[in-house]
């Protein structure tokens, strides 16, 4: 799974992507985040006010209560204004 993170979320957690396998346990985007909260405090910090925090999923802005597999690509980034 491929994991993006974008504006603010990216200095945050101090890097803009990263691979990792889906971990045991995880099916939806809800679970993904509460196992990257216990990777550190980055995380935590970012995931702290989920209100603040948008997804995709391979390119479709989804909830966090999407399923996640192994082969997604899943994006975190602030609300996004247009004008």
């Amino acid at each position: 799974m491929k994991l993006r993170y974008f504006a603010w979320l990216r200095a945050k957690t101090g890097i803009a992507a990263e691979q990792v396998a889906l971990p045991d346990g995880v099916g939806d985007v809800e679970q993904l985040v509460r196992w990257l909260i216990a990777r550190g405090p980055g995380y935590a910090e970012v995931f702290r006010e989920r209100g603040a925090v948008r997804v995709a999923v391979n390119f479709d802005y989804v909830g966090f209560d999407h399923p996640v597999r192994d082969e997604d690509e899943v994006a975190f980034f602030p609300p996004v204004t247009g004008g």
